[in-house]
């Protein structure tokens, strides 16, 4: 029998028999509960995530559930913007999103010592801004200008809330409240759900709140940012009240293992022979994550050092090592790790 043969059996089964995904949810109360984007700029990075972290699935076409075959856990393929929103009411015990989601659901749902969800880690993928944005070749340079204009994105909650407080800053903290106990907002929010950047072009708006990674979707729409809402990088969030003791168990040892693999990622092992005369100089250098590990050589007056440093910066530390007189330098990558945080 293939190896997920039972797995695939109870997946069709839920797409036979279940109405819809909270049904699906229930059934499975004897596992904790992992929400993935389902699609989206982290989708691929969580699955690669999954893998070097050895979370063993098998996603069957078209459901959005999977089994993990060798722990205790159902992977839930969901929206990246309703994963805060199931973590946070306790529906899932553990998901990854952006922190600018996060930060979107709290707007309109503000934590609570009862509901909400807590930072487990931050996964140092998927980093981005959320911007306001304007034409270049327009008259607006600040966000200031756009107050009782037409202003398009994705994220209404996050930019409702900039330009309240904006245009609270310019009544002198004196805007109008209406029938909500909120200030009236002059500013005229719409949302679009996709191509917000071409919104300007349209004559749909003024200027935008969306997302920006490398900027060259901005550029190539002809539009510049003039202020940041927030700043976003993925995250692990849990729910602040574990279903159990064993699924609690189980989140610390799954954070423990994706914190491994994004160190893995982050960092190489680099070693190299050098003189103890500058063996100070050297591990200046490459401090390593706590320190380095230095040995005896046979020939005396030498040393091996060991040290971990960041892959973005080990042509330079190489380099820098060269001129200290470190020879015999070696650079290894890492497939996984278990460390501190630092």
């Amino acid at each position: 029998m293939p190896e997920f043969a039972e797995e695939e059996k109870t997946e069709r089964r839920w797409s036979r028999s279940l109405p819809c995904l909270t049904d699906a949810l229930e059934s499975l109360n004897d596992r904790l509960l992992f929400a993935v984007p389902k699609k989206g700029r982290l989708h691929q990075a969580c699955l690669d995530l999954l893998q070097g972290s050895d979370i063993q699935f098998h996603r069957h076409s078209r459901l959005d559930i999977a089994l993990v075959k060798n722990h205790q856990i159902a992977l839930v393929f969901l929206p990246a913007a309703d994963i805060p929103t199931f973590v946070g009411e306790g529906r899932v015990d553990l998901g990854i999103t952006g922190r600018d989601q996060v930060a979107e659901h709290e707007v309109v749902v503000p934590p609570t010592a009862e509901s909400g969800v807590d930072e487990v880690l931050d996964l140092d993928f998927g980093r981005c801004n959320l911007q306001v944005q304007v034409p270049e070749k327009g008259t607006i340079t600040k966000p200031e200008e756009l107050i009782g204009k037409n202003v398009v994105t994705s994220f209404t909650n996050l930019a409702e809330s900039y330009f309240r407080k904006l245009e609270a800053e310019q009544e002198g903290g004196e805007a109008v409240a209406n029938g909500s106990g909120k200030p009236k907002l002059k500013t005229n929010i719409k949302y679009i759900g996709g191509s917000v950047e071409a919104a300007c072009a349209l004559g749909v708006a003024d200027g935008i709140v969306d997302l920006v990674e490398s900027g060259e979707t901005m550029r190539a729409a002809g539009l510049k940012a003039i202020s940041t809402v927030i700043s976003s990088t993925a995250i692990l969030i849990k729910n602040r009240h574990p279903s159990s003791a064993a699924n609690e168990a189980l989140v610390t040892l799954i954070a423990a293992r994706i914190r491994g693999v994004i160190t893995a990622q982050r960092y190489v092992l680099c070693t190299y022979n050098i003189h103890r005369d500058q063996l100070d100089a050297a591990c200046k250098i490459t401090p390593g994550k706590r320190a380095p590990t230095i040995n005896s050589l046979e020939e005396p007056g030498w040393v091996a050092v060991s040290a971990m440093v960041e892959k973005k910066k080990i042509s330079l530390r190489m380099d820098e090592l060269e001129k200290v007189g470190a020879e015999d330098i070696l650079v290894m990558n890492l497939e996984n790790s278990r460390t501190k945080e630092s």
